[in-house]
């Protein structure tokens, strides 16, 4: 019997979807990407959908090109569902977390369920497309009335592919109904907000067997049966944190790419009101592990700037922005402003008028201001989560597609004055392959997981260029408005 074996990681992002294939045995860990497809939303009379079916066919394309595997795992984005009737049948294309529909949703929540409450129950940061207000806002909509079950997406294509439903825990802990004391749901919120808990399949945690491809799946893709499929951390962030490259130091982390996600793992949640405050969310990872985290726009500023500048060549654009003089004009990259597409090199360059700031202008000014952003807000979130957790940190891991962008790393450790090491770039897919690799005893715990990930995986470490005084100062003055 080989000692290697071949997984099937299926990653989907907010921009793209990816079937990567791991080869894994004792001593080595290989990813080959054996089809990439786009994740366009589209926006409908009703408002903004994904298009499921299409994922799922890249999905099945991507199998059909990966030959024959010992297991297939799916993560994905968070929040988003889809909603079955009760012959198990799609109603309708999962509501884009983007779309408009949650707007002033909170407050209703809030009048129920104070924020404090809400939070001393579920950990989670306030975001105003959070599956709970999602729920909320759909109440009375004729789908959620005719639906017997409500599934994340990842389980939704993981029920396309075995027939079989579940609910990934680490993707649940997104929904805001979940305790992450108890890793269990929060029935008391769901009560008094009136949500059914009754709509999710029974929760399942990374590495349980989820079931065998369906015979027609089988079929179309090639493969010889039986062809497990194994629940992984679901949501990308809990596989990309599963692959931070840690050797047991402490450690803070940036799982960079349309968002970034800056914190620290723990071994039990922080729900004090200052953490609240400091919009800090208690996400649960492997293990046991917390994911103490603050969600930022990340590079979802440039990539929407790119596409608004006709797709100029990035590496150009990011030698030009490095020529730039640093911290000139910053802004607050986790503003909701920045939230929706469309004219954002306007709405930057707006921003930094409205506060008194010089106004980037050309690509080159504003692609550094977005960065000196980012670096200033992975900054604050490193610094923060430190202070709230009672935990200090001595390097920041960046994984994740930030990685590929030197500027960004470097900044990052000048701003946190901390040493940076970045990668893996493709940290979800990687977390997505060890969670299955060891559901089939291949590998060991978490810390083996990590030590064969440093082993084998290229990383860049970028040390911190003089003190963090100007970067403080810049964050004095940002805050200052």
């Amino acid at each position: 019997m080989s000692s290697v074996k071949s997984y099937a990681a299926v990653d989907l992002g907010a921009s793209s979807g990816r079937v990567m294939v791991g080869r894994v045995g004792p001593d080595s860990l290989e990813l080959t990407e054996v089809n990439r497809f786009p994740n366009r939303p589209v926006r409908v009379p009703e408002g903004l959908r994904w298009d499921v079916l299409s994922l799922y066919a890249g999905v099945l394309d991507g199998l059909k090109a990966a030959g024959q595997v010992d297991s297939v795992g799916i993560d994905s984005w968070a929040v988003d569902y889809g909603l079955l009737d009760a012959d198990g049948a799609l109603l309708g294309n999962p509501v884009h977390y983007r779309d408009s529909r949650t707007d002033q949703i909170a407050e209703k929540v809030w009048a129920t369920v104070p924020a404090g409450e809400l939070y001393a129950a579920t950990g989670l940061q306030y975001a105003p497309f959070n599956t709970l207000y999602q729920l909320t806002a759909a109440r009375d909509s004729a789908q959620l009335t005719q639906a017997r079950r409500l599934l994340l997406i990842p389980d939704l294509l993981t029920y396309w592919l075995t027939g079989e439903q579940g609910t990934e825990l680490t993707n649940a802990s997104t929904t805001q109904l979940i305790d992450p004391r108890t890793r269990d749901w929060a029935h008391g919120v769901a009560e008094r907000l009136g949500i059914d808990l009754g709509l999710f399949a029974p929760l399942r945690r990374p590495g349980d067997a989820a079931g065998v491809l369906r015979p027609e799946v089988l079929e179309e893709t090639g493969l010889a049966g039986p062809v497990p499929v194994t629940a992984v951390g679901s949501h990308d962030t809990a596989s990309a944190v599963a692959a931070v490259p840690a050797d047991g130091e402490r450690f803070a982390y940036i799982c960079t790419g349309t968002w970034s996600l800056a914190g620290l793992e723990l071994d039990a949640p922080v729900l004090t009101e200052e953490s609240r405050a400091a919009n800090f969310t208690n996400e649960l990872g492997l293990d046991g592990t917390v994911r103490y985290l603050r969600n930022i726009m990340g590079l979802w500023l440039l990539q929407e700037c790119v596409r608004a500048w006709g797709e100029p060549d990035l590496g150009t654009l990011l030698l030009d922005a490095a020529k730039v003089p640093a911290l000139r004009s910053v802004v607050d990259a986790g503003d909701a402003a920045f939230l929706a597409p469309g004219r954002m090199p306007e709405r930057i360059a707006g921003a930094c008028r409205d506060s008194g700031q010089p106004v980037p202008v050309t690509p080159a000014e504003i692609t550094r201001c977005i960065l000196d952003s980012l670096a200033l807000a992975h900054r604050k979130a490193v610094t923060d989560a430190q202070r709230l957790a009672g935990q200090s940190a001595d390097v920041v891991h960046i994984v994740g597609g930030g990685t590929r962008n030197a500027l960004l790393c470097q900044l990052t450790a000048d701003a946190c004055g901390l040493p940076v090491v970045a990668g893996p770039t493709e940290a979800a897919a990687l977390g997505n392959v060890l969670v299955q690799a060891r559901a089939h005893g291949l590998v060991g715990d978490l810390a083996g997981m990590r030590r064969l990930l440093t082993r084998t995986q290229p990383l860049t470490r970028y040390e911190p260029r003089g003190g963090t005084q100007r970067w403080q100062a810049a964050q004095a003055r940002l805050a200052r408005g």
